[in-house]
């Protein structure tokens, strides 16, 4: 695909697909609770299919009913044995929380993927469920990975790595097991496992002291049914919003946007860049905050982020450095080491596609450090995503500005954003 400038700036009513990270917990949580759900804004990416057909592979009745996705739980032990391997894509997200569910369950599973996701690493969530005695064959650390379920024990289990999808594994673990298991975050991360299972009825207390939090989850208890509205997306709306802040003349609106304050870093970030951005009609919707936005065309100002930061908006560093490209003065982003395990390679892919669009762009350990150019004449305009969906749909947003970028894969773009071309278009992009 090709992203050329653009003459109008970004502008329009925009709809945001809905939340991945809850769409792929609107799934889960409901398979293992007793009863109906109705889910209703399922986003139908290519990693949420994934997690959709892993628990139809494991005997579970999902049906879809006009805009709507019914699932028939049946309680926690009510997963049956696969009768092939569960193939998840690219879908991290869903690698992470099925290793955590099944290793509970009675029956062997083998869980596998596409290339990206099979050089990801696995072991940050098999080391701790170890501790619960899981028992796992794999020698790699990476998928294909076989799990042999059985009963487990209850732990005490600290998390030294800030990432949700660790966290979630072992709470999903832990939900099988008899007693009190206790989770120790040490860095907050996201928390939506935890609000829709507290939503289902789940014995589940936490606890903030410092930086760090204490989840103690009483095993065993059944999970009750409910229907969920699933919010749109604050990552996916990244994407718009700082393609609006950057070109002039922009002003778009994005409604029902989830800004849970264990992910809405890249508003945080932006706000000390100086982005217009007016949040309004702040509400809870099935247990998370979602609120309205308007957005317009800003003079950005570059910023530093400690370490910090990063576990409150990892996932918007590709895009947020799209935003520091076209700001005025240096920006550092601090503390980027998770970056280089996502689907790709991406602290390295984002210095090295800015460096090939002219931009002065250099990692110093896992530090990121951007010093814009007056004016971007591409030394290289062919963009290498690695088959990354939020490279190229940054990147996407640098040829808005740039112009003539290729970009060398777009389908990866269906895993989080089907329909962003299109969207991105009709609100006044120039992507071929």
């Amino acid at each position: 695909m090709i992203s050329n400038k653009i003459k109008n700036g970004i502008l329009g009513h925009i709809n945001i697909p809905s939340d991945k990270s809850i769409s792929h917990r609107s799934i889960i949580i409901p398979s293992i609770s007793m009863g109906v759900s109705e889910i209703n804004n399922l986003l139908m990416s290519d990693d949420v299919i994934h997690t959709l057909n892993a628990f139809k592979t494991l005997g579970v009745k999902i049906e879809k009913s006009n805009d709507k996705i019914i699932i028939y739980g049946k309680g926690l032990n009510s997963l049956k044995k696969p009768n092939k391997n569960i193939y998840l894509g690219n879908s991290g997200t869903s690698a992470r929380l099925l290793t955590g569910l099944l290793a509970s369950q009675t029956f062997e599973t083998i869980l596998e993927g596409d290339q990206s996701l099979s050089s990801r690493p696995m072991a940050r969530i098999m080391d701790p469920l170890k501790l619960m005695g899981a028992e796992f064959k794999n020698v790699s650390g990476t998928l294909p990975l076989k799990i042999i379920g059985k009963k487990l024990n209850k732990s005490k289990i600290e998390i030294e790595i800030p990432s949700a999808q660790i966290k979630s594994g072992l709470i999903l673990a832990a939900l099988n097991t008899e007693g009190v298991s206790q989770i120790i975050e040490k860095n907050i991360t996201r928390d939506h496992t935890e609000n829709m299972l507290k939503s289902f009825g789940a014995n589940i207390n936490i606890e903030k002291n410092n930086n760090q939090t204490f989840i103690y989850i009483n095993g065993k208890q059944e999970l009750k049914s409910k229907n969920i509205n699933v919010p749109s997306d604050l990552s996916s709306s990244a994407f718009f919003i700082i393609a609006a802040l950057i070109n002039h003349g922009s002003k778009i609106n994005l409604n029902n946007i989830n800004i849970n304050p264990s992910r809405d870093g890249v508003l945080k970030a932006l706000e000390k860049m100086g982005a217009k951005i007016d949040i309004k009609n702040k509400r809870t919707v099935s247990g998370e905050i979602v609120a309205d936005l308007q957005v317009e065309y800003s003079n950005l100002i570059g910023c530093e982020l400690n370490a910090d930061m990063a576990k409150f908006m990892i996932d918007e560093y590709p895009i947020l450095s799209i935003a520091a490209a076209f700001a005025k003065g240096k920006s550092i982003f601090r503390g980027l080491k998770e970056l280089k395990v996502k689907e790709s390679d991406r602290l390295e892919l984002i210095r090295l596609n800015l460096v090939n669009c002219g931009c002065d762009c250099e990692v110093v350990n896992d530090d990121l450090i951007i010093k814009p150019s007056e004016k971007y004449i591409p030394n290289n305009n062919k963009i290498r995503t690695d088959f990354d969906h939020r490279i190229a749909m940054s990147f996407a947003v640098m040829g808005s500005k740039v112009g003539n970028l290729i970009i060398d894969d777009g389908e990866s773009i269906n895993t989080s954003f089907p329909n962003f071309i299109e969207k991105f278009n009709n609100a006044g992009g120039n992507i071929l």
